[in-house]
């Protein structure tokens, strides 16, 4: 192999590195935010673009992994954003069936509650199909947030991923559910609405 392509393969012109890049720097946030997932604590790394971290992001979920943990990393990007909100939650669980490997048809599942909100159906299924068919923990990362913020119904998103953390007090089968979310934003950007809670939930990731 020239020296070449061994240059070409180590630098790496924007974008996410692969989880076993040489040129790859492990950073204090490599460790802080791997022990944090590990001990079930609900974490945000919200950074300006071009930071690492969707790279952080990968090499976490792969070190969780090989620690016997399940994990799901939904980047929103892929859901896109000219989508009604049915359309959108759909998307984002058949994600998580795909991620987690979930024996569950989404369309399926989701049809069959269509009486109940989007939000709720998402809720549920976080309850009853991923919880219910996974015994361990799972860390769920959500990455590319801000493509929510301009979405009308993002306030509810991020309030459901708030009363996944709160209903820990009282079912403990939440504990073994984690999020990570990951983007160009603030935690004040969240939820939008003066007149609900704010996102106060999480650790933030420098």
């Amino acid at each position: 192999m020239n020296i070449y392509t061994k240059t070409s393969e180590f630098f790496v012109a924007g974008g996410t590195l692969r989880p076993d890049a040489p040129s790859y720097v492990k950073r204090p946030a490599d460790d802080e935010l791997f022990h944090l997932a590990s001990a079930s604590k609900f974490c945000y790394v919200l950074t300006p673009r071009q930071m690492g971290k969707s790279s952080l992001m990968v090499r976490t979920a792969r070190r969780l992994q090989r620690e016997g943990v399940r994990t799901a990393v939904i980047d929103l990007t892929k859901i896109g954003t000219d989508l009604s909100v049915e359309q959108w939650y759909l998307g984002l669980i058949t994600r998580l069936k795909v991620q987690l490997e979930i024996p569950v048809d989404p369309e399926t599942w989701w049809v069959e509650r269509a009486s109940l909100s989007a939000v709720q159906r998402f809720t549920d299924f976080l309850y009853e199909v991923v919880l219910a068919e996974i015994e361990g923990p799972v860390v769920i990362f959500v990455d590319e947030i801000d493509t929510t913020l301009n979405l009308d119904f993002s306030d509810d998103f991020f309030a459901a991923i708030r009363f996944a953390y709160n209903t820990r007090a009282s079912d403990p089968a939440y504990r073994r559910l984690t999020f990570v979310l990951l983007g160009v934003a603030a935690p004040a950007d969240l939820i939008k609405d003066p007149g609900r809670t704010p996102f106060n939930i999480g650790r933030g990731i420098d």
